[in-house]
């Protein structure tokens, strides 16, 4: 049969117990909250960073637009270029 004694120590011991539970989940929600708040700075930064990529991409375009109109006026003189030799040659327009 268990004492009052006993039972007193076992009392002490579930409510220890119960104390350092909660402390742990103190710890637990502290934990969560620095996580959450750092997945917030990072959600931030890869937006930043989505933002300066389109941006980016953006410029990437018109200088591919820029790039393809300088080689459409190349090939143009190419072509021109091509007839003048003709001609030098003695040959025939074409």
């Amino acid at each position: 049969m268990t004492t009052p004694a006993e039972i007193e120590r076992k009392v002490r011991q579930l409510d220890n117990d119960v104390q350092s539970i909660y402390e742990m989940l103190a710890e637990i929600a502290a934990t969560q909250r620095r996580q959450g708040n750092r997945l917030m700075e990072i959600a931030s930064k890869l937006t930043e960073m989505d933002d300066t990529l389109t941006g980016t991409d953006g410029k990437v375009s018109e200088m591919d637009a820029k790039v393809t109109g300088t080689d459409d006026k190349v090939t143009e003189m190419d072509g021109k270029l091509d007839t003048i030799l003709g001609l030098l040659r003695g040959g025939q327009p074409g």
